[in-house]
C-alpha cells in the first residue's frame, strides 16, 4: 500500500537533476545509505519504507525529494511509486533495497517468517523491476528518456550454502538469479541491472538475528562492511555493464568455493562459526 508523497520540508530538488530514483526500504540503513549516494548524483529520491513517518524524516534528512509508505509485496503499489517518481522526472533508477533477515533453520521458521522471506526478498525485488522496466519501456516511446538503471540489495548468501540462514539465503540467491536472467533480457534497450553482494552489515537486519545463533555467527565470521561502502559499491555499477559485485571480494569468492564443494566446505561450518562467536563476545559491552 502506498501512502501520500510529501515534500522534504526545507530542502529544494535540485533544478539539474534529470532523473527521478526509488529506493525501497530506505528510512535507515543501507537504503538510506543509497538514497543519500543517488541524491548526491542528482537524482531527485523518493525513500519509500513500511514506516512512512521513518521515510519521510529520512527525506528531509538527506534532502529526497519525498517520502513514501510502501509495501513492496503488492505489485500495483510499484506502479503507483512509479508513477509519483514520473511526476518529478522520467524514471531513471529503481532500487530494490528493502529486505528481511528472519534467522533460523528451515523447520525452525514459523510459517509466517518463511513467507515474508521469499515475498519480501524475492517477489518484492521482482515487483519492482516489472513496474521499472514497464516505466522505461513508456519513457523511451515517448521519447522522453532511453533505458534506466534497476539495482537490487542482495546478500553474500546467495552464493553458496549458509547454515542456520537456508530461507534467507535461498530467497537472496533467488533474487540474484532474478537480477541475472533480467540482466539479459532488458539490456538491447539500454536498461542495465546490478545486484551488490555484501557481507555481513552492521544494520538492524544483522543485531536482529538471534544472540549466538548459527546463522548470526556465521555472518559475523566474515567482514563486517558499512552502509556507505554497499551503496558506493551498487550506484557505482550504474552506467557499466557489470551486473553484479560482492563485498569483500575475497568473501565472494569463499563462498563460490563452497558452493562447488559443499561437503568438504560445510565441514569447516563449526570453526567458522566459532570464529564469528569470539567476534560477537569481542563487540558485546562490559
Amino acid at each position: 500500500m502506498i501512502g501520500q508523497r510529501r515534500r522534504a520540508g526545507r530542502h529544494e530538488i535540485p533544478a539539474h537533476a534529470p532523473r527521478s530514483a526509488v529506493v525501497t526500504g530506505a528510512a535507515r540503513g543501507i537504503g538510506a545509505a543509497i538514497a543519500t549516494e543517488l541524491v548526491g548524483r542528482g537524482y531527485r529520491v523518493l525513500v519509500t519504507d513500511l514506516d512512512a513517518a521513518a521515510a519521510q524524516a529520512t527525506a528531509d534528512r538527506i534532502g529526497a525529494a519525498g517520502g513514501f509508505a510502501h509495501d513492496v509485496t503488492d505489485p500495483a503499489a510499484a506502479h503507483a511509486v512509479v508513477r509519483a517518481a514520473q511526476e518529478l522526472a522520467p524514471l531513471g533508477a529503481w532500487v530494490a533495497n528493502a529486505g528481511v533477515g528472519f534467522d533460523g533453520t528451515l523447520t525452525e521458521l514459523s510459517d509466517a517468517h518463511a513467507r515474508a522471506l521469499v515475498e519480501v526478498n524475492l517477489l518484492g525485488v521482482m515487483w519492482g523491476a516489472r513496474a521499472a522496466v514497464a516505466a522505461f519501456r513508456e519513457q523511451a516511446a515517448a521519447g522522453l528518456a532511453h533505458g534506466g538503471e534497476i539495482g537490487a540489495t542482495v546478500s553474500l548468501s546467495a552464493l553458496g550454502p549458509v547454515p542456520g540462514l537456508s530461507v534467507y539465503a535461498a530467497s537472496k540467491a533467488g533474487a540474484l538469479s532474478l537480477v541475472s536472467g533480467l540482466a539479459s533480457e532488458v539490456r538491447a534497450e539500454g536498461i542495465r541491472v546490478h545486484a551488490i553482494c555484501p557481507d555481513g552489515v552492521n544494520t538492524d537486519l544483522l543485531r536482529g538475528m538471534k544472540p549466538g545463533g548459527q546463522g548470526q555467527a556465521l555472518v559475523r565470521s566474515g567482514t563486517l562492511v558499512t552502509t556507505e561502502q554497499v551503496a558506493a559499491g551498487l550506484v557505482g555499477m550504474f552506467g557499466t555493464g557489470r551486473v553484479y559485485r560482492t563485498i569483500p571480494a575475497w568473501r565472494g569468492a569463499m563462498l563460490r568455493l563452497t558452493a562447488l564443494l559443499p561437503g568438504p566446505a560445510l565441514r569447516l561450518e563449526p570453526a567458522m562459526r566459532a570464529v564469528g562467536a569470539r567476534k560477537a563476545r569481542a563487540l558485546r559491552p562490559e
